[in-house]
């Protein structure tokens, strides 16, 4: 995605942090929507033994902002917070949406990274961001797990066991 000014970059963070975070996310998703996504998680990991997270987070602390940290960095910060990394075949995926950025990042442990690399991941970021750029936010998370989902079970099939290791809900920071 084209990265914005610095300052402009800046006092959208800043605006972000001035306004309830769950207020900026349920513009762009209500409670339907990420049950919706929620369900979609569970259905896609029925096909799959990877594990899929959504995360949404309205924008960074101002200071975060001053140091330069971008979208990719918070990603991978998340993806180590929540565990992401810590599945049994090593094929967790975070889709990670800053809003206050209009970024969208997917993080994926080495066991599926090594199958799909950085563009395929990049190829899926941009068919989220065209349809989030038209205002169709749902459908283009919905989108995006069900393109992951499918890499998941070309490469990481379900088996008999196929036990859900991470939850499906949706983390609005």
């Amino acid at each position: 995605m084209k990265r914005r000014h610095p300052i402009a970059r800046f006092f959208s963070h800043l605006i972000s942090a001035a306004i309830p975070s769950n207020w900026q996310v349920q513009r762009h998703f209500s409670k339907a929507a990420l049950r919706r996504i929620e369900q979609a998680i569970k259905t896609s990991e029925l096909t799959h033994t990877g594990e899929i997270r959504f995360v949404v987070e309205a924008g960074l602390h101002p200071l975060e902002i001053i140091t330069k940290k971008m979208p990719k960095k918070r990603a991978v910060e998340l993806f180590s917070h929540l565990g992401i990394w810590d599945t049994e075949n090593n094929n967790g995926v975070l889709i990670y949406l800053l809003l206050a950025d209009r970024d969208v990042e997917i993080v994926a442990d080495r066991g599926i990274h090594r199958h799909v690399s950085n563009d395929g991941w990049e190829v899926i970021c941009h068919a989220m961001e065209l349809q989030f750029r038209r205002g169709e936010f749902e459908a283009g998370v919905l989108d995006g797990i069900q393109q992951i989902g499918a890499l998941l079970h070309q490469y990481y099939p379900a088996d008999s066991e196929n036990k859900n290791e991470l939850p499906n809900a949706a983390i609005i920071i």
